[in-house]
């Protein structure tokens, strides 16, 4: 199937503003919250109504289309044939409970194992980033400019928290290296600022359908996603995930395999 990248971006914009709708209204309501994994590993009922809303607005669209989405309403995909959504109906839910900002709502789209389109919304300023290898960024549909390729000292880094301060394959001493680290919570947030060039990277152990959205963004920008061996990333397992222009990409990848 050849996805018409122009009509796929204009579908997946509208969802994505009747979502933030959604999520605004439910945000004056009370809020049910549980833990999964442990208690920093949140989910609440917001997440689990928008990703439904998602993936009935995806399936009526796309019946052919596999869907992989964090709260467990979509299939479990094990491959990449075919066209694949992968949903994140709330990213950063910590900072969504805790702060009522910085999270966003993403979708990811590949076709047979390779980048289609991506996009990242930022709920709380009403911004949408999107793009893909065929499809330029944008920013609420105004291009972007290209990203500057930095050498590692010369810009921000976005790192994983416990990785910063346990020094885990030297991502402490790599932030050092860099301009200063920014710990933002949220994948999506993240790849954002990437795309903005407002940071050169982000290091964190990321699930699919939180690296899927944005690494098809930057995917068409020319930053260089892989895991720390260099290594490329595999959609059908978490792991740990460098996103970063080439310069700071490589110069990365050198320190972490450093002993």
């Amino acid at each position: 199937m050849t996805v018409d990248v122009y009509a796929l971006h204009a579908q997946v914009s509208a969802w994505l503003r009747a979502s933030r709708k959604n999520i605004l209204k439910l945000m004056a309501e009370p809020l049910y919250v549980a833990t999964k994994s442990n208690r920093n590993d949140l989910v609440t009922n917001v997440d689990k109504q928008n990703q439904v809303f998602l993936t009935n607005q995806i399936k009526a669209a796309y019946p052919e289309a596999h869907i992989e989405g964090e709260e467990g309403t979509a299939d479990k995909i094990d491959r990449l044939d075919g066209l694949v959504f992968f949903v994140d109906p709330i990213d950063g839910t910590m900072n969504f409970v805790k702060q009522q900002a910085h999270f966003a709502v993403m979708i990811g789209v590949y076709q047979d194992g390779k980048p289609v389109y991506g996009a990242l919304m930022n709920v709380m300023r009403n911004e949408i980033i999107a793009g893909g290898p065929a499809l330029p960024a944008r920013l609420n549909d105004a291009l972007l400019p290209a990203v500057p390729d930095l050498d590692l000292a010369d810009g921000l880094l976005g790192v994983n928290g416990p990785m910063h301060a346990k020094n885990r394959l030297h991502v402490g001493d790599i932030a050092m290296a860099s301009s200063g680290a920014r710990m933002s919570g949220s994948a999506g947030m993240e790849f954002m600022e990437i795309a903005l060039g407002h940071q050169i990277g982000y290091i964190s152990y990321l699930k699919p359908w939180d690296v899927a959205p944005g690494m098809a963004i930057v995917s068409g920008m020319g930053v260089v996603v892989t895991r720390p061996d260099g290594q490329a990333i595999d959609l059908l397992q978490p792991g740990l995930v460098v996103a970063a222009t080439p310069k700071a990409h490589a110069e990365i990848l050198k320190q972490m395999q450093a002993d």
